[in-house]
């Protein structure tokens, strides 16, 4: 099966917090790199997959930052193009908000998560403890948004199209123990009795990735 391709829409604001896009973009095969807040933007044409990162900047902050309603419009693209597209934290607020959603700030949260897995692919194999670190939720998911996990704080701690190929977690996949350190220095993280040794993650990267390349592979049994 072929790799696809598979862009990796940075979102970061702050290059002091950049580091959690760094490492999405390291679990990601060959994946090709757009730093959106900066003006830089996803050629679609020859594009598989996308995935929309986290950031330090809230989706309501579109006075400020004009690149968050040039997002929601890409969104929309997507949707209509049916390219797959993941949404990680701000992207998950994003892509909802895109749609027709609503999102609030209530208070940081970043600490390992218990969560309820629909059986969707994209949790194919990851362990229902995630790694957790916003202030802002998703308050009423899109209209086409199904949840497909949920969290005793957060009811639409994941959404999913209902037609198209579309995914969101509020969750970091791409935080490891490797995170630890900065995370309690920088965002007071907490452990109780689950910690990075009980969390899988990671895998939600690998589960998109096979989603797409079979994806590509079905499209090109058609030709």
């Amino acid at each position: 099966m072929t790799a696809p391709t598979l862009v990796v829409v940075r979102n970061e604001v702050d290059p002091d917090c950049a580091y959690h896009c760094d490492a999405l973009a390291s679990n990601v095969s060959d994946a090709l790199e757009v730093d959106y807040p900066v003006g830089e933007r996803p050629d679609l044409e020859d594009v598989d997959g996308v995935i929309l990162t986290g950031s330090t900047a809230g989706v309501y902050e579109r006075d400020d930052r004009p690149w968050i309603d040039e997002q929601e419009e890409l969104v929309r693209e997507l949707l209509d193009r049916e390219i797959p597209t993941l949404g990680v934290c701000f992207g998950h607020q994003v892509v909802n908000t895109a749609l027709g959603g609503t999102v609030e700030h209530v208070g940081i949260t970043c600490q390992p998560v218990a969560v309820e897995f629909a059986d969707d692919p994209l949790f194919e194999g990851v362990e229902p403890i995630v790694p957790a670190a916003h202030g802002d939720v998703v308050t009423e998911p899109a209209e086409k948004m199904d949840v497909i996990a949920s969290a005793d704080y957060y009811p639409a701690f994941a959404t999913r199209h209902r037609e198209a190929p579309l995914w969101t977690v509020q969750f970091h996949p791409e935080f490891t123990a490797d995170h630890r350190d900065r995370l309690e220095s920088e965002f007071d993280w907490t452990e109780d009795e689950y910690g990075f040794e009980a969390m899988n993650a990671t895998q939600v990267f690998e589960n998109f990735e096979r989603l797409v390349a079979e994806r590509v592979a079905t499209a090109e049994t058609r030709q």
